[in-house]
């Protein structure tokens, strides 16, 4: 069983550079955002310490604290951006997304353009977690969703991918720049990696992310990206972005954040 979230552990795990690392969620840290400063030198030894050590700590099949309903006490709490008004957005929220599809590109044989009906028709997952935020809430809700897992097998993964990258239909932040994220492979299959289109028994709302979101239950949650249009399987993430993994990594984030 996984131990509850814990910031001293966290602290301790990433050398005491957490606070530069949250710095960019209240305010602007020049530092970090330069990839050649000191600053930047430690964080990327941090983040490569912690990504070591949770590997070395975790089984590849650990399974992160899984609830029961009656420990759902509130509604799963917003975060990050919450309703997109980006055009292309708007117009499959005006549609009620019949006109969406969830793409998976890049390293795959077959590559793939799905409906939401028929993610919905692959297995599902449902599972009562803790989304722990790196701001220090957490909130338990239950997810349903398809595993990534399937996903991948139909499109039939080649060897040389190593990552999964999550593209997103919403811009953030003053740039208003694309939002993305990304995974290794191994957290990718992993059973409760799902992307989910479910929330207390409910369909995903526009403000946690509809109509996919991906939920990696080992990490924290701003790696659990929002408003999904698709995935791209790669070997390398210099090309995204600053290179750094995700859209929070890009200013100083840890791009492995297990918890």
């Amino acid at each position: 069983m996984m131990r509850p979230f814990d910031p001293l552990r966290r602290r301790l795990l990433i050398g005491g550079t957490a606070a530069m690392a949250t710095a960019p969620l209240t305010a602007c840290f020049d530092a970090v955002g330069d990839q050649e400063s000191a600053v930047r030198g430690v964080l990327e030894y941090a983040n490569s310490l912690t990504y070591r050590t949770q590997r070395l700590l975790l089984r590849s099949n650990a399974l992160a604290t899984e609830f029961s309903e009656s420990e759902i006490r509130q509604p799963q709490r917003p975060n990050g951006s919450t309703n997109p008004q980006d055009e292309a957005y708007l117009a499959h929220v005006s549609t009620g997304f019949s006109n969406y599809r969830f793409t998976v590109g890049g390293m795959v044989e077959r590559p793939l353009s799905l409906t939401l009906d028929e993610l919905r028709a692959m297995p599902a997952r449902t599972q009562i977690t803790r989304h722990d935020c790196v701001e220090g809430w957490s909130c338990i809700a239950k997810w349903t969703g398809t595993p990534l897992a399937v996903v991948l097998d139909e499109a039939r993964v080649q060897e040389r991918a190593r990552f999964v990258v999550f593209t997103c239909l919403d811009t953030y932040g003053s740039t208003r720049s694309a939002y993305y994220e990304s995974i290794d492979l191994e957290d990718a299959r992993h059973a409760q990696t799902i992307l989910a289109y479910g929330l207390n028994g409910e369909a995903l709302p526009v403000a946690n992310g509809a109509p996919l979101r991906v939920r990696v239950e080992r990490q924290l949650g701003y790696k659990m990206a929002k408003y999904l249009g698709g995935i791209l399987l790669v070997d390398s993430l210099e090309s995204f972005g600053k290179g750094r993994g995700g859209f929070w990594e890009d200013y100083g984030y840890e791009w492995f954040a297990g918890i």
